[in-house]
């Protein structure tokens, strides 16, 4: 098994290692998925001197078992529902209606307050989007990601994860251009065991993060 990460912070320097070519580039941009994702992309933005920005993401929970996902939502209308999943679990359309239109409010929240009204969102047309998060599970998130970030027209979706099931590519190979990860273990239960602290990022310190980031850099 592939050793744990001292936090996210580490795993981001992790992963930054293995996104070198990347470095030092104008055409490239690291989108972080909130709220876990951040630390990571923080530290990847800042190997690569990159730009950093976020893609906002909400997973819809299977109602009785929230951190089960049936489908996801991102910035732009991107949607990706799970049918095999919805069926397997007996979720029906009502039930299903209602987690959407919960989560498009939380998503809609996060947008005004992970959003700067003073900074424009970073573009992506024609350039590499590196999009981060702490882990992947279902592949719920990081493919409705890629699906909002493919209407914006960057020349490259990289997906860039510190830990991910062995089958990631299968997961979410269709949706991306590149899969970048650090671990793949066969053993895999949950993104946290992979971490010595995996303590809640909070929206505060998405905020700072984020803050952090814009007063370190020069990019436009």
């Amino acid at each position: 098994m592939h050793r744990r990460f001292d936090d996210r912070a580490d795993a981001g320097r992790a992963l930054a290692g293995l996104l070198k070519k990347y470095a030092q580039r104008s055409d490239v941009v690291v989108l972080g998925l909130p709220r876990g994702g951040v630390p990571v992309a923080y530290e990847v933005a800042r190997a690569l001197d990159a730009p950093l920005d976020v893609l906002i993401v909400r997973k819809l929970g299977v109602p009785w078992q929230c951190e089960l996902a049936m489908g996801a939502i991102a910035s732009g209308d991107a949607l990706y529902v799970d049918d095999e999943l919805m069926r397997e679990t007996g979720v029906s359309q009502p039930e299903f209606e209602r987690v959407l239109a919960d989560e498009k409010v939380q998503l809609a929240r996060r947008e005004a307050l992970f959003r700067d009204p003073q900074r424009a969102s970073v573009d992506v047309a024609g350039r590499v989007a590196i999009v981060v998060d702490d882990g992947l599970a279902t592949g719920a998130s990081m493919k409705v990601a890629a699906r909002a970030l493919r209407a914006r027209g960057p020349a490259k979706i990289v997906a860039a994860l510190p830990v991910a099931p062995h089958d990631a590519e299968e997961r979410i190979g269709g949706e991306v251009d590149e899969l970048v990860c650090v671990a793949a273990p066969e053993l895999f239960f949950s993104v946290s065991q992979f971490y010595s602290d995996f303590s809640e990022t909070t929206d505060d310190d998405v905020r700072a993060i984020l803050a952090r980031a814009s007063s370190a850099s020069g990019h436009a």
